[in-house]
């Protein structure tokens, strides 16, 4: 059964998704802010984690970010706001997709199952990757077995899951040019339905982890009505 860590500070909203997700056999514990999230996640093995934007306190995009700094467990954010730019938001600092209220408790659960259903999929084709090279690029080592990238100087970058595999689909087919629509096909952590310009914010933010001067790439250039090319020669060790 799948852990869900509920992240709200409506008691209402608690108790209504946490009694939907057990009819769905999903287990289920909750936290009203950060300090509740950050110790249910030290206690227990959670699978993923449901956020709330607009909590009291510290706001769910500031706990995202902090989350990221340390693990990798899926995270949905719930807003109030259609604004585009809070999609986006939730997006750069690594949440794996985002859902506006008011919604369906069954696009809920529909997402929480796709989410769920990549994270398995990374998981079993890390397992059947341990023989795959790692692949070096700029100065870079892109660990497939450990997804890991590494600096010049061995220092460990955290990347998300959805951030690996684009930036995996891209080592795997350097200097080719890759339009939006392949880059989903070939990353399959990424979200469809998360924000129509998904692979862009994805885009952006591993600009700014590779790169001295996101404003002016030269890993991940774009390519006018084409997508996007990943430039650097890649060796496999």
């Amino acid at each position: 059964m799948p852990h869900l860590l509920l992240v709200d500070d409506d008691e209402d909203i608690l108790s209504l998704l946490t009694t939907f997700f057990q009819k769905h056999a999903h287990t289920v514990s909750s936290a009203k802010d950060g300090e509740g999230m950050f110790a249910a996640l030290k206690e227990q093995a959670i699978d993923l984690v449901i956020l709330d934007v607009m909590l009291q306190g510290e706001d769910g995009f500031s706990l995202c970010r902090r989350l990221r700094e340390v693990s990798r467990v899926p995270v949905i954010m719930l807003t109030a706001m259609a604004d585009h730019t809070d999609r986006v938001v939730g997006l750069e600092i690594g949440a794996d997709d985002y859902l506006t209220k008011p919604f369906d408790q069954r696009e809920l659960l529909a997402r929480v199952k796709a989410v769920l259903r990549r994270t398995i999929e990374m998981s079993v084709s890390q397992t059947s990757s341990e023989t795959r090279p790692t692949l070096c690029f700029a100065g870079w080592r892109l660990d497939v077995a450990r997804r890991e990238l590494r600096s010049q100087d061995n220092a460990l970058v955290l990347l998300s899951g959805s951030e690996f595999d684009l930036l995996l689909a891209f080592a795997e087919h350097p200097q080719h040019v890759l339009t939006r629509d392949q880059l989903l096909d070939f990353a399959h952590g990424l979200s469809h339905t998360a924000f129509d310009r998904s692979i862009d914010v994805q885009v952006s933010r591993l600009r700014r982890k590779l790169e001295d001067d996101s404003k002016n790439p030269s890993v991940i250039r774009t390519v006018r009505n084409g997508g996007y090319i990943f430039t650097p020669k890649v060796t496999r060790g």
